[in-house]
Parts: C-alpha cells; sequence; structure tokens
C-alpha cells in the first residue's frame, strides 16, 4: 500500500491486495462454456454419429432421472396405488373395491359388499404380492380390508342415544 494513501487510493490498493492473495491461494478452476455450474464442460460443433448427451432425450427417460435426482420414488409409486389400482389388481377385483388411504405402508381397501370384504381378505396375501410387483417393494406391507359403511342414523337437529333400528343391521 502507498504510504500517503487515503480514500479512493486506499480502497483500490487493499482490493488490489486481497484479488492477489485470493489468486496466490485458491487453485485454478477451468470454468464450463455456457456456465452450466455443474462442471460439465459444454461441448460445441456437432454431435456426429454416435450417442451424444446433446442428441434429444426420450420424456420418460428425462423424468424418471428429475423423480430420481428429487427423490420422489416413494411418493410417486404411493400415488400409482391409487392412480392405477384396477392395472395393480386386476380389473374384477377393482369394479368391486377402492383404495381409500395409504399410510406408513398400510393400505385401507374398501370393498363393495362384506361378501367381497371377506373375498379380499382371503387374498390378501396374494393382493400384497401384486402391489409390489407393480409399485415395488415396502410402498404397501400391510392390507386393511373393510365392507360398505354402514349409513349414519343420526340425522336431524333432536336424536335419541341407542343402537338404531334393529331389525336392518343386527
Amino acid at each position: 500500500m502507498p504510504a500517503g494513501a487515503s480514500g479512493p487510493q486506499l480502497a483500490r490498493a487493499v482490493l488490489d491486495a486481497a484479488k492477489a492473495r485470493r489468486e496466490a491461494t485458491a487453485p485454478r478452476r477451468r470454468s464450463a462454456v455456457g456456465g452450466g455450474g455443474d462442471g460439465q464442460r459444454r461441448l460445441r460443433g456437432y454431435s456426429g454419429p454416435g450417442p451424444d448427451p446433446r442428441d434429444p432425450q426420450l420424456l420418460g427417460a428425462v423424468l424418471s432421472r428429475l423423480v430420481k435426482a428429487r427423490g420422489w420414488e416413494q411418493p410417486a409409486a404411493e400415488a400409482t396405488v391409487f392412480g392405477a389400482w384396477e392395472r395393480v389388481v386386476g380389473s374384477e377385483i377393482a369394479q368391486h373395491s377402492r383404495p381409500v388411504k395409504l399410510e406408513d405402508g398400510e393400505l385401507t381397501v374398501e370393498a363393495r359388499s362384506t361378501a367381497w370384504a371377506t373375498q379380499l381378505r382371503l387374498l390378501a396375501g396374494s393382493l400384497l404380492k401384486q402391489i409390489a410387483r407393480e409399485v415395488g417393494h415396502n410402498v404397501v406391507r400391510k392390507l386393511h380390508i373393510h365392507g360398505p359403511a354402514a349409513p349414519s342414523w343420526s340425522r336431524g337437529p333432536r336424536r335419541v342415544r341407542g343402537r338404531g333400528p334393529r331389525d336392518t343391521y343386527g
């Protein structure tokens, strides 16, 4: 630094000294052409006859890489259980049942009738294998199968406590 420097000259001298220190201690990095920031060098010119990273990519491959990079495999597999229920369990079972909720690997399935609920309970092992084959292992670890919900008899502003009509559901 100059001996009698003040104001702008002093600031310039301090800045130049800091730049010199940084250049002396920092390792040399080659900047990527195009500045992608990911450390890969951007290629220029024509790609040629062989495969090249600049070639157009299939949308499914790009999406699968994105899902994997973001850690969305588990939520995507869980959504497949609900979105593609017919494909996952088969058309006949899908006509008589529907998935209700999936929490902590436990899938709750509601059957159309109590008879179908009993059938699905008997088929629970094979259903778990089918689901694992379609959406992946450890997405669904346990099935809770129940029949249709009974209608509520508590309607209106005044109601009487009790078990409800016994001649219908008993």
